[in-house]
């Protein structure tokens, strides 16, 4: 598939944006539905169980207090009559106000109830007035006016009437009747309509739910692990594999991203095979050149050495022999000679000795300080015993090193504190602290000091801040110094705060069996504290300087 193609159907597919969107819009329009369709279920039902409760049975209510008030009425008209006592009239009494209320009540109700109930109340309201006119009232006017009972034929008139009038009133209570049947059925129709709609949006809802996850499952959630699984395949190392995946834009975008990164991946992949290629014959450049190294040095350090000591051994016996014999000139040329054979012989020891750091098969291992330095004083015992020099030092450490190439430090920092010294007697003062995971080791002297702005060059090899007339060396100390502290894996540098002389700064690493509090104490004052003067006695086996490194030379072997 082209690019172009590619981006087409990418631009046809919907994004996952749009999908969401339509299945919250669908799910948001099926709530809406639910709440019209339940609302108005709620409304009927409620409107049929208000007429039910404030209509209907107020209305079957008062009906029945209307035929009570009626009959109280005729039975205290007709025990009146037959006794003539006041006390029998007391139904009729408040009959009549039963039922002015209980028609006044029915008369509020009569608009909300059928057509023939607001009739059929006439009628019994007719019937009732045209009875106690007919009956009722002449026969207790009969009985005020002559104090007796009434017997006469009026009471089988006023009988019929009032069944007349109970006629009637079966008439009404059957309409309120059949309009309370109406009502209840109309109730039960709307609770079972509540009923539906409530079981029809749970369906519906759970449908729709269903349906979203389904629809989001195949549109989103499937192309997405279809990606992952793509991807995960050419994480594992198949980066020829293409990422396609069908599915929404924003998938189908990233799987082109991820193809696209793969592509990346197999151009760098290529690339980065190609240079270790490379690399690959410049390491085998680079050990071949190392052999031809170790070769020159094995020359150096034999058939080398052999001349130049004969070139030094006849001139000096030339220089003996004829000393005095012949010109000036002469005495100087010899003195060169000499010079110069003896200069080369400890460039040689000196160039040796810093091709060979590193290069030990050894490994670093737990080594005493107070070693190093106590055999670093005993090399330069007749050096410090000619310039006065006291070295001072505390408690030092076990460290992570090799002894011989330890002590070439030492030795080195200490050679460089007697030569470059000033009128007054060298003082050299080596302390200790923590600074986890290392020791920090300072090592300063009160000679003429070094400018801060040195404080690197120092460090290269063959750099050189004095005339060779004036402190003699070949300017490889140093170097040497940093390289080894950087082989055991240390730092080393110029305090150029110091201003009392010269201070140097290096670090060692710290054995895991050190790392605890007991050690701790005897380093914390090692800086205010100084020991005693230590002028050591020369060492008989001591040669000259040329000896000296010859020495070096073979510890570092």
């Amino acid at each position: 598939m082209s690019e172009a193609t590619r981006d087409d159907a990418g631009r046809r597919r919907w994004p996952l944006s749009r999908i969401v969107g339509v299945a919250v819009l669908a799910l948001l329009l099926f709530s809406v539905a639910a709440v019209v369709a339940g609302g108005i279920a709620l409304v009927s039902l409620h409107d049929a169980r208000d007429r039910v409760i404030n209509v209907i049975d107020p209305a079957t209510e008062q009906t029945q207090l209307l035929d009570n008030a009626l009959v109280n009425q005729e039975t205290g008209v007709r025990g009146y009559a037959l006794s003539a006592q006041q006390s029998y009239l007391a139904p009729y009494t408040m009959g009549s106000t039963a039922e002015k209320s209980a028609i006044q009540s029915l008369r509020q109700l009569a608009g909300k109830l059928p057509a023939a109930t607001t009739s059929d109340l006439n009628n019994v309201i007719n019937q009732a007035d045209s009875w106690r006119t007919s009956y009722a009232q002449p026969t207790i006017a009969e009985v005020q006016r002559t104090g007796k009972p009434v017997v006469s034929p009026d009471i089988s008139i006023g009988k019929t009437a009032f069944d007349a009038l109970r006629a009637k009133i079966a008439v009404l209570q059957s309409d309120v009747t059949s309009a309370r049947s109406s009502a209840l059925a109309t109730l039960n129709d709307a609770g079972t309509s509540l009923d539906a709609v409530f079981i029809a949006i749970a369906i519906g809802l759970a449908l729709i739910v269903a349906l979203l996850a389904l629809g989001l499952r195949a549109t989103a959630i499937r192309p997405l692990h279809r990606l992952a699984a793509q991807v995960r395949r050419v994480a594992s190392g198949d980066f020829d594999h293409q990422v396609t995946v069908p599915g929404p834009r924003e998938v189908t975008h990233l799987a082109a991203d991820v193809n696209t990164m793969r592509e990346r991946i197999l151009q760098e992949l290529s690339a980065t095979r190609d240079n270790n290629a490379v690399l690959q014959a410049h390491a085998t450049e680079l050990q071949r050149s190392n052999s031809e190294l170790e070769q020159f040095a094995y020359v150096a350090s034999h058939d080398l050495q052999e001349p130049l000591r004969k070139v030094a051994s006849f001139t000096q016996l030339l220089q003996r022999r004829y000393a005095g014999q012949l010109d000036a000139r002469a005495d100087q040329y010899i003195e060169f000679a000499v010079d110069g054979a003896k200069r080369m012989q400890a460039l040689i020891n000196d160039l040796l000795a810093y091709s060979r750091v590193g290069r030990s098969d050894r490994e670093p291992a737990l080594v005493s300080s107070d070693a190093a330095l106590t055999q670093a004083r005993a090399n330069l015992a007749e050096q410090i015993e000619q310039t006065g020099a006291t070295v001072e030092s505390g408690h030092l450490p076990l460290v992570l090193a090799e002894l011989p190439l330890l002590i070439a430090v030492f030795q080195n920092l200490l050679s460089n504190a007697l030569k470059f010294r000033d009128e007054k007697a060298p003082r050299v003062v080596v302390t200790v602290s923590r600074d986890e995971p290392f020791w920090l080791f300072s090592f300063s002297d009160n000679g003429i000091g070094i400018e801060p702005e040195y404080a690197e060059r120092i460090f290269v090899i063959f750099q050189r801040l004095h005339e060779r007339s004036a402190y003699a060396g070949t300017g490889i100390g140093l170097s040497m110094t940093r390289k080894i502290i950087e082989y055991f894996g240390g730092q080393i540098w110029l305090d150029t705060t110091f201003t009392g002389g010269t201070r140097f700064c290096f670090t060692l690493p710290m054995p895991q069996e050190t790392m605890t509090p007991e050690l701790a104490d005897p380093m914390q004052d090692a800086d205010n504290q100084s020991a005693a003067a230590l002028l050591l006695v020369p060492d008989p086996a001591t040669g000259p300087e040329d000896r000296q490194d010859e020495e070096t030379d073979d510890r570092l072997r």
